[in-house]
This record gives C-alpha cells, sequence and structure tokens, in this order.
C-alpha cells in the first residue's frame, strides 16, 4: 500500500479536510506534518459538521491512528480543547498520538505575535495571531520547548528562565501591555505540570509510528495545513506561514522519507481564495466575488476572518503541481459556480507589457501583474446530487477539462457539496512510483 501526501495547491482552505476524511477510510494512520492551530478543516457528515485545528482528519475514523508529527507546532491548551469537544460528541481521541519532538507553542509566543502584528500597523502580514511564527522562530534558534518538556517541569522551568528575559525585553520594545502572564516563569510552569499530565498518554515518538506501520505495509496518509503558495521558501513571501507546507514537508515534518513517498494529491477549488494579507492578482471585489464568497461560506475555520475570493489562477496552479511533483488533483466547490453565466480562467499575467506564464521570482514583479483570461460558459444547473462526471452539464465538464489542461495532473475527484457523499470519483490515483 502507498504512502500519500494531501497539500493544497493554492493559499490554504481549499478542502484538504474533506480530501482527508474521503480518503481515510482506505488508511491505517493520517500524520498532520506542519503548521499549528492557525489551521482549520472543516468536515461535514451528514448533520454534523467538526471543526479540527490540531487533530487530524483521521481522527473521525475508529480504526485509524491519527498523528500530530514532529514539524507541527502544539499550543497544548488548543489540542486539549479539541480533545474535550471531540469526546463530547462521542469521538474517541485515544488513539491520537503527539510527536515528543513536536515544539510547544507558549504564551509569550502569542503575546510577540499579537504585538508584532500591532506594531506593523497597515503592512500586517495577516498572520493568525496563534503565536505560530513566534514558535518557529524559536525552534530555529534552539530556544524551544518541545512536547516532551511537558513531562519533565523542573527541566522546563530551567530553559525558561534563560528565554523569558529576552521575550519581556521584546514586548517592551514593541510596545506591548498586559503581558505579564505571558512571561511569568512560575504561572507558566504550572500549566506545563498540568498540559504534561492530561497529555501524557498521547506522547510518544512518532517517528517509529510511521516506520513501524509503513514496515507492516499499511497505507499512510500524510495531512499538510494552509497550501503550497504559503509555503515559507516558495510561496507568496512575506505573505506566507511559518512552515512548510509543500509535498516535501512530509518528509522533514512527517517522519517519512521522500522515497517513501508514492502519491501526492493535490487539492484546489473551482475558484481562488486566501485569507490575510498578500498578492491575488484574480481577485473579485464585485457582485460575483460577493455571490462566490455567500455561497461558498468562505470564512476561515480558524479565524472566522472572510476569505478573499477570485477567479482560478493558473499560473500559481502550475507552479504548485510541478514544486509538490502532484500525481493526481482533487477539485472542490465545484457546485458553488452553479448559475454564474461566465467563468473566468486566468491563463497568463501581463506585467509590464509582457505575457508572463511562470509563477513570477520577483515579489515585484508580482506587484504589478494582471491577469489575462480565458471565458468559459457557465452552468444554471443545480449539481450537488450528481454522481457521475457524464451526468455533469457540458459546460462544467468542459470548465474542468480546461483546469485539468492548465495544471498539467489528472482531476480524480470532484466535490459536489460539503457531504463524504457528495464525491464524483472519476478514476482511481495514479501513484508515482506504483504500489508497493
Amino acid at each position: 500500500m502507498p504512502a500519500s501526501v494531501i497539500v493544497g495547491l493554492q493559499w490554504g482552505d481549499e478542502g484538504k479536510g474533506k480530501t482527508t476524511d474521503f480518503l481515510a477510510e482506505q488508511v491505517s494512520t493520517v500524520v498532520r506534518y506542519q503548521g499549528g492551530d492557525n489551521a482549520g478543516h472543516t468536515i461535514v457528515i451528514g448533520d454534523d459538521t467538526f471543526k479540527l485545528h490540531l487533530v487530524p482528519s483521521g481522527v473521525l475514523y475508529g480504526h485509524i491512528t491519527p498523528i500530530i508529527g514532529p514539524g507541527v507546532v502544539v499550543n497544548p491548551a488548543t489540542l486539549i480543547r479539541e480533545f474535550d469537544g471531540l469526546i463530547s460528541r462521542g469521538i474517541d481521541v485515544s488513539r491520537v498520538r503527539v510527536s515528543h519532538a513536536a515544539h510547544l507553542i507558549l504564551p509569550h509566543h502569542i503575546a510577540l505575535d499579537k504585538a508584532r502584528e500591532s506594531a506593523l500597523a497597515g503592512d500586517k502580514v495577516g498572520t493568525t495571531q496563534r503565536g505560530i511564527g513566534p514558535a518557529y522562530e524559536d525552534r530555529a534558534a534552539r530556544l524551544g520547548l518541545r512536547v516532551e518538556d511537558l513531562l519533565d517541569p523542573a527541566s522546563a522551568a530551567a530553559r525558561l528562565a534563560r528565554v523569558l528575559p529576552e521575550k519581556r525585553a521584546l514586548l517592551a520594545a514593541l510596545g506591548a501591555t498586559d503581558y505579564a502572564e505571558a512571561v511569568d516563569a512560575d504561572a507558566v510552569v504550572a500549566m506545563i505540570a498540568t498540559w504534561g499530565e492530561r497529555l501524557r498518554p498521547h506522547i510518544a515518538d512518532t517517528n517509529d509510528l510511521v516506520q513501524r506501520a509503513y514496515a507492516r505495509k499499511e497505507h499512510l496518509l500524510f495531512e499538510g495545513a494552509q497550501g503550497a503558495m504559503l509555503d515559507l521558501d516558495h510561496g507568496s513571501y512575506p505573505f506566507v506561514t511559518s512552515s512548510h507546507p509543500i509535498a516535501g514537508g512530509a518528509a522533514t515534518g512527517g517522519g517519512i522519507a521522500p522515497l517513501q513517498i508514492d502519491e501526492v494529491m493535490g487539492v484546489m477549488k473551482a475558484y481562488a481564495t486566501r485569507v490575510g494579507s498578500g498578492p491575488f492578482v484574480t481577485e473579485l471585489t464585485d457582485a460575483i466575488g460577493e455571490r462566490i464568497a455567500v455561497t461558498g461560506h468562505e470564512v476561515g475555520t480558524t479565524t472566522g476572518r472572510r476569505r478573499r475570493v477570485g477567479w482560478n489562477d493558473a499560473v500559481p496552479l502550475r507552479y504548485a503541481v510541478e514544486l509538490n511533483g502532484v500525481s493526481s488533483i482533487m477539485l472542490n466547490k465545484l457546485d458553488v459556480l452553479s448559475g454564474i453565466p461566465e467563468i473566468r480562467l486566468c491563463v497568463a499575467y501581463e506585467i509590464d507589457g509582457r505575457r508572463v506564464d511562470r509563477w513570477p521570482a520577483s515579489s515585484a514583479d508580482l506587484a504589478r501583474a494582471t491577469a489575462i483570461y480565458e471565458t468559459f460558459p457557465g452552468w444554471e444547473e443545480e449539481i450537488t446530487n450528481v454522481r457521475a462526471m457524464a451526468d455533469l452539464p457540458v459546460n462544467a465538464r468542459r470548465y474542468v477539462t480546461a483546469l485539468e489542461e492548465v495544471a498539467g495532473a489528472p482531476i480524480v475527484l470532484l466535490s459536489v457539496g460539503p457531504e463524504r457523499t457528495q464525491t464524483i470519483e472519476r478514476a482511481w490515483r495514479p501513484l508515482r512510483h506504483g504500489a508497493r
């Protein structure tokens, strides 16, 4: 059985939660490999809606081991709150495992995130202010505390004693107020002790769990957060996240080796969205954009912020498919476009009078880009009950074919609604190396 990676091909919010949930029935293990509780997956099962932020989507299946890998930054308070919410709804969380090597988001990280965004005023990056960036900074600077430190409060206290004076100085320099509790060593150590007792049964060497499952020839699914265009190195910098959502991040943050990955499934919407600041060449600020946003319920799962909406864009899509080695695609929210008379697809950019087909290497070039569109006739028919490609309106099929052609990878799954059952299966997914 293969090891599969699910990766977003846009700016996040592509519907990876539904994709993971749809595929999870066939796998034994679902691994979240990067990000923190700045991400959110919404899963609809019948009349039930689940909003997950840290726990992998596979937790809704009783046979799956959900793993939070070492590449994730974990806010223990958020994780415990999410556990409690799932337990209250009858979901077993005893199988969830958290890497001992995952780094912690502590109160001072959240305070710093908020203070920095406030200091930037009109130049905000648009972070979720959940402490993600500062936690990853401490990881890179070798100052961070890890999940394993929850089990040794005395050691955590010694390390905090070295870290917190610098954090106090930074917060003061940024003009922050009301941060005393965030840098109170005794208060934070008390939290750590409480968190450690609660999470002790879940903490494990998850790399070992992954490799043992792989050796047993079980099917593993690696779930990314955000999307390729928010990757720290490869996205629309500086308007990016602080980790690596691309498929390569599964190797660094999930405990799987590159040559053990057989399949990369990219996930995209039938249109484009992004949250926060940053360039968005195809953004719609008119009545059609408003219609798509309302029909598609384009509100962030984690932040509650309204997402920016635009037409689909082949330029970053081609880039993301190549960068991730995508073998197949799931297309979500095709149903949202029903009833729109004319659908546009950006096929290239114009920059300083030149046609540009490749994602610009320069952020300055990207800021000057305007979209070159191809136009497709829309369809009036409601498609939420369609379960076969042949039953879609002909104009919907033409649009799907156009997306497939510009992406350079086959669209094998199409979502026509939020529920598991509202999915068209065109073909089984092609593997990059073939099944083991």
